[in-house]
């Protein structure tokens, strides 16, 4: 039997990179098989090195906003690196960049970096050194890159109080042990944790919406969002609240979350769409805050790339282009993509729960509500990897794990749906046939 170009390229990359590749659930291990090697891209489509066309439904994780290739963004950067690829010195678009960064959100300063684990790894710590105080808490099921500190397992009890246990070898028992976690959405659990440790508590760090356990969505409890709950907590023990925006930030709105639910968090990250599929992201906060950061005040951070003249570049255009058609249309794409998905499942009797937040959304394969990490883990995977595969066969890529976004692009038009819609019935029914 001929072996397909993917699977040929998979077998020699597995004996040159750990797994086959540079982000773990890229290697299909959640729901088996191989990977489908990617040549290029187009609009809402991902071509494989065998010549296959997918419907793209993860859209890079979700900085692909406007589609892959969108000409303006190419053109743009483009015309960057023909100017250069590096310098080490600043540049103007950088500073537009966070003109446009701090023109759609609370933030008065940001500060550039490369990644959304970087961005996260320094707010922690520019939250200490504002503070003076070294435990942070976060809740369990949110994935805020694979800083040391934030790879923390909890249980499904009410608070972990003393403490997480490390989640990855290699992680030490004292990195972690600054880090408390509580259940998300789980308002008892973090008034208990500020009740022990309330005044040595220097952050709570929150997904705006998490997305990493799947879609699941801030609840909200006699009118209050679980921001807004959790900032003011943190304001009451004198502790700053950091709302996560790596996935949502000018993605579910061109505000990110402040644009669903108006909370204005005391420091934020970004990423994903402001880099436009360059590898780059930003914190930023109050001025106040901000000035913590060297060169201005203690606090240090750093990077050669930082602020990388053709990754700003792409964001930039990326902002620029992202205007309210653009989210009326994603908006509309990720309705449609929802509820013809329910539907199918329904039809063939599959138990799931479909929650989002914005055009963010997941499908989970089980019959409860899914609020936290706990109950989002009651999914059934191998229902989701029959669904997957399907689909996959079909001509749609959706993310390979059943903990992950679904994500659609501007360029999602009703052709492109369609064949989405069409797909569903028969994985519906692959579902339906597992026991």
């Amino acid at each position: 039997m001929d072996i397909s170009r993917s699977e040929e390229i998979f077998a020699h990359a597995r004996q040159l990179v750990p797994g086959g590749v540079n982000s773990p659930v890229r290697a299909f291990s959640s729901v088996g098989g191989t990977p489908r090697f990617i040549e290029r891209a187009s609009g809402p489509f991902l071509y494989d090195v065998d010549g296959n066309e997918y419907v793209d439904l993860i859209c890079s994780w979700g900085p692909m906003l406007l589609g892959h290739a969108h000409s303006e963004v190419i053109h743009a950067v483009g015309a960057a690196v023909a100017h250069g690829t590096s310098f080490g010195a600043p540049t103007e678009v950088e500073a537009k960049l966070a003109e446009a960064i701090i023109e759609r959100t609370p933030v008065d300063q940001v500060r550039m970096v490369n990644s959304g684990t970087e961005a996260t790894m320094t707010v922690i710590r520019l939250a200490r050194g504002i503070t003076g105080r070294d435990l942070i808490v976060k809740f369990a099921g949110c994935y805020h890159g694979h800083v040391d500190s934030l790879l923390v397992a909890a249980g499904s009890g009410v608070a972990t109080l003393h403490g997480g246990e490390p989640s990855s070898p290699g992680v030490t028992a004292g990195t972690t042990a600054d880090t408390l976690v509580v259940d998300y959405n789980d308002r008892a659990g973090l008034e208990a944790v500020f009740a022990e440790h309330g005044d040595r508590i220097a952050a709570v760090m929150a997904e705006a919406s998490p997305g990493n356990m799947g879609v699941v969505p801030p609840s909200v409890v006699d009118g209050e969002n679980f921001n807004a709950f959790c900032k003011r907590v943190c304001h009451a023990h004198g502790a700053l609240f950091i709302s996560d925006e790596v996935m949502t930030g000018f993605r579910v709105t061109r505000s990110g979350q402040f644009g669903l639910d108006g909370v204005e968090p005391d420091l934020m990250t970004f990423g994903k769409v402001m880099g436009g599929g360059f590898p780059a992201a930003a914190f930023g906060g109050r001025a106040e805050y901000m000035a913590h950061l060297s060169p201005v005040g203690g606090v240090y951070q750093a990077g050669t790339l930082a602020g990388n003249p053709v990754a700003t570049t792409a964001g930039l255009k990326t902002l620029q282009l992202a205007d309210d058609a653009v989210y009326e249309r994603v908006d509309r794409a990720a309705e449609i993509v929802r509820g013809e998905t329910g539907r199918a499942l329904e039809e063939a009797g599959v138990p799931h729960v479909i929650n989002s937040n914005g055009s963010m959304f997941s499908v989970f394969f089980t019959d409860q509500p899914v609020t936290d990490f706990a109950s989002a883990q009651t999914t059934d995977t191998k229902r989701y990897a029959a669904f997957f595969h399907a689909m996959l066969d079909a001509g749609v890529h959706l993310p390979p794990s059943a903990f992950e976004t679904w994500f659609c692009s501007s360029t999602h038009h009703d052709s492109v749906l369609d064949r989405i819609t069409s797909a569903l019935p028969a994985a519906a029914r692959a579902a339906a046939a597992v026991n």
